[in-house]
This record gives structure tokens, sequence and C-alpha cells, in this order.
């Protein structure tokens, strides 16, 4: 069964890739700035030291704080490219409005950024900011998902997912605690909160990550797009509980926030937020894979053997 009626572009599907790796590079440029303590080395926004175009004096946390901002507008201008290219190339109204809705996310990204400097970084808007930037990042990659050749053309079967509860819903719920996750650690990193709420809550994640992706292995192993992304989602927890781990040493076990940030701390730090970003957007992957292929409302009993 072809459930696509929008011919297979190789173009717009290689700018969607671009657009998630950029996008990619954004978040860790955004954890470096956090992470050197230097979101407010520019205290102006839109401009940069009053200026939109001219350099700001290229020293200390500027480097880190306009280089965020230069590379997050070259993502703004690459989704606005891909917003419009989308609307007239691809027939499928829901890849339009995915499209768009992604243009408006990264909009209320730079705005919420903006807010953070204008406010002098409060916790609540900034950690609003990283999530919403994840949020993003996890649209781009669906959106070269869905530009691709094997969800455009590929013929899929149906199966029925007989489990309890639904694979579908266990994909839903590691979205939903990797979201509390990615709240609870952006306020830890912000100060608006302790750090126990996002250590302890990792467990949870934990548990949750790895029942869901060793649900999908088990119960829809011949299904290659399912296998690939569960295989993936617990290959990036097992790196995120060591990075967790790291994280945690540097920053709270081997000295007291107020330090000058070391290098371990910076790599940890950074690296954690990196494969949190992975982690979510693998999770969003593995969910529409698993609507797609074996969709809750599919009652009878089909073949398990499909056209990857």
């Amino acid at each position: 069964m072809r459930s696509e009626s929008t011919p297979y572009n190789p173009a717009h599907h290689r700018i969607a890739i671009f657009i998630a790796v950029f996008t990619f590079i954004t978040i860790i440029a955004g954890a470096l700035v956090t992470s050197e303590d230097a979101g407010l080395s520019v205290p102006d926004w839109p401009t940069s030291y009053g200026h939109y175009l001219k350099l700001p004096p290229w020293v200390g946390g500027v480097v880190y704080e306009h280089s965020h901002r230069m590379i997050a507008a070259f993502t703004g201008l690459s989704t606005i490219v891909i917003a419009f290219w989308t609307w007239f190339v691809d027939r499928r109204r829901w890849m339009k409005a995915l499209a768009f809705g992604a243009l408006a996310t990264i909009v209320a990204q730079g705005v919420l950024g903006g807010i953070t400097v204008l406010h002098l970084l409060p916790p609540a808007i900034s950690t609003a900011h990283a999530t919403v930037a994840q949020t993003f990042f996890a649209i781009a990659v669906a959106i070269a998902v869905f530009t691709g050749r094997q969800w455009v053309e590929g013929d899929v079967s149906p199966v029925a997912d007989k489990g309890h509860p639904k694979l579908l819903v266990l994909c839903l719920y590691s979205i939903l605690f990797l979201y509390i996750q990615l709240i609870f650690g952006a306020m830890f990193r912000h100060h608006g909160m302790p750090w126990w709420p996002h250590v302890v809550n990792s467990l949870s994640v934990a548990l949750v990550l790895t029942w869901t992706a060793i649900r999908a292995l088990l119960q829809f192993p011949r299904i290659d797009a399912i296998r690939r992304a569960a295989v993936l989602l617990l290959v990036l927890l097992v790196i995120q509980l060591f990075l967790g781990f790291a994280a945690f040493w540097t920053r709270v076990s081997a000295g007291p926030e107020t330090i000058q940030a070391t290098a371990a701390m910076v790599f940890s730090t950074v690296a954690h937020v990196a494969v949190g970003a992975l982690l979510l957007a693998t999770a969003a992957v593995l969910t529409v894979e698993v609507w797609r292929h074996a969709p809750a409302r599919l009652q009878q009993e089909v073949p398990h053997a499909i056209a990857a």
C-alpha cells in the first residue's frame, strides 16, 4: 500500500537533511553559550552592540554568543526556504502545515532567545528557549524523514499491534518523559531549580525508553524502520547516561557551581545536551514509524513481514 501522493524530490530532501544537521550545530552552539556563561556577552537584541551586520568585539564570551546568533539566523533563513519550497512542491497538506509549523517554531525560538537577553536570562524563559530549540530539531528531523525516498516511495503493509499498552502509546510516553527531563535539565542549568529532580527523573526516562525500545525490537523485528530507530534509541540512551554522570560529576560533585568552567565540565555538559536532542528526535522518528507501520487502530491479523 502506497500512502504517499507526492513525488520524491532529491533536492528537497537534501535541504531538509542540511537544516536538521545545521539545527543540531545550533543546539551545540547554544549549549556552549550556557556552559561558558556567555549569555549576556552581547547585551542587546536584535542588534549586537547596536549593529545588525557589523561584528562586535570578537573577544571572550562574545565569540560564543554572537556565533550562536549567526548560526541560528542562518538556520532560520534556511527554514524559510524549505517552508515555501514545501508549499510549492509537496502535494501533502500535512507536510505544508508541518513546514510552516517549523517556521513558526523557529521564529518563536528567536523571540525567546531575545527575551532571555533583554530580561537578563530569567530561568523560565531560558528553559523555554532550550525546550523550543529541541522541539524544532525534532521537527526538522521529521521533515527529513518525511521527504526521504523510503517514506515517499516505499510500499507499506500495516501490521497489527497486539501488545498492551500499544507501542505507539509507549512512544508517546517516551516523548513526554524526555520533555520533562529536558525542562528539568534546562531549569537546573539556568539556576532555576536544584539538581535532584533532573537526576531522579532520569531513572524514569531510562526505564520508559528501554521498555519502548525493547518492545519495538521484540514485537516488530522485521520492520527495518522501527528496528533501526529502536536500536539507535537504546545506544543513545546508554551514551546519555554516561554523559549525565560525567556532567553531574564535573558540575556538582567536583566543585561548586560558581567555579570557572573547566574543559571537562564544558565538554560533558554540551555533549549531554546534544545527545539529549538526538534522543528526543529519535523518539519522534520511532513514533512516526510506528504510527505508519503499526497504527493503533488496526485490529485484524495481518502478516508481520512487510517491505521495508
